[in-house]
């Protein structure tokens, strides 16, 4: 299990990891979240086609590394026979840590990972709920991972995280319903509502408390509600 773990220690990284691996080498965390949330989601989408074809997963795992299904089974088994906390906490973040590559979306599908990352955001584990939201924040933008997320009831739970104490919570749910709001009418009207919004707008005032919330917040109401009044 320790070697498992090893490949992913840093957890706060879950959406922008990859980029270590990229041109983009010396961008920071937290250059990247004072950036226009269109302009941040470009950038990554840039550098994720780096990493979405199966040659490049052969370079990155080499000729005898364990294939990418099988590894992602282990790492659902080891959290369904996990029985402590912080075991849990580390294997959902490595789950969520894979959700940012598209190339991973079906076999994540097929392993029902979306699920788990809904079933965590339930969880009283302030930690679960972060990786859980992160995971989805990560995943959310394809479509058919934002179906799954929508018939498992997702949307109202993604909105409860945007009340969490944790940031990183606060940041992934906002992301996650910045693309949620594009996948169908019903679901942006779900999102759109009146108490909704007017939580998002506080956060997009408090600036000086938190740059990335506000951005994010700020890029939201921009595409999601202003340009739509």
């Amino acid at each position: 299990n320790s070697k498992i773990f090893e490949r992913f220690s840093g957890l706060n990284r879950i959406q922008i990891r990859f980029i270590e691996e990229s041109e983009f080498s010396q961008v920071k965390l937290r250059s990247l979240t004072s950036l226009r949330f269109e302009d941040l989601r470009e950038n990554l989408t840039r550098v994720v086609r780096m990493f979405t074809n199966n040659q490049r997963q052969e370079e990155r795992t080499g000729k005898y590394g364990t294939p990418r299904l099988q590894y992602l089974q282990e790492l659902v088994s080891q959290f369904q026979n996990a029985t402590d906390e912080e075991t849990k906490e580390r294997i959902v973040a490595n789950l969520a840590n894979f959700a940012y590559d598209p190339y991973n979306y079906t076999i994540l599908r097929q392993l029902n990972v979306l699920e788990l990352f809904i079933d965590c955001i339930t969880e009283p584990n302030e930690k679960l709920v972060e990786f859980g939201i992160g995971g989805i924040c990560n995943a959310c933008a394809e479509p058919k991972n934002a179906a799954i997320i929508v018939e498992a009831d997702g949307i109202s739970l993604i909105i409860k995280c945007l009340s969490s104490p944790v940031r990183n919570t606060v940041n992934y749910a906002l992301g996650a319903l910045y693309y949620m709001c594009d996948y169908n009418r019903a679901t942006r009207e779900e999102i759109v509502r009146e108490e909704v919004v007017e939580l998002i707008q506080r956060y997009a005032a408090a600036e000086t408390v938190s740059v990335s919330f506000s951005n994010l917040a700020k890029a939201f109401l921009e595409k999601h509600v202003h340009a739509n009044t």
